[in-house]
């Protein structure tokens, strides 16, 4: 249960991040929200076809809540990866988000 609180916790700061800047799901939450759906089911799918060639495999942690999606397919990983597709957004506008900031400081149009 930790790790999944963990996540969650995590999500949570990112999406504070999000709101005070307008990065991402606060800017656009149709786009945003398509995005991490459409990246969290492209990692899913890549997890499923690891866990059926047999590279991914699930071992018992006193950290994770035992809920099993599928075979190999704890809880926590959907989760993940919605939260590293969420994080990955927001990083990338926070970064175009500051390099337009610079190259309008530089322009001499910034506040």
């Amino acid at each position: 249960m930790a790790y999944l609180t963990a996540i969650l916790a995590s999500a949570f700061g990112v999406a504070l991040l999000d709101a005070r800047f307008r990065l991402a799901f606060w800017r656009a939450p149709r786009a945003t929200a398509l995005t991490v759906l459409a990246g969290t089911a492209f990692f899913l799918a890549w997890d499923l076809a690891a866990i059926a060639s047999g590279i991914f495999l699930h071992r018992e942690s006193p950290h994770m809540t035992g809920i099993m999606l599928g075979p190999e397919l704890p809880l926590e990983e959907p989760v993940f990866l919605a939260f590293f597709c969420y994080t990955a957004l927001a990083l990338y506008a926070g970064a175009v988000h500051v390099l337009s900031l610079r190259a309008a400081r530089q322009e001499g149009k910034a506040p």
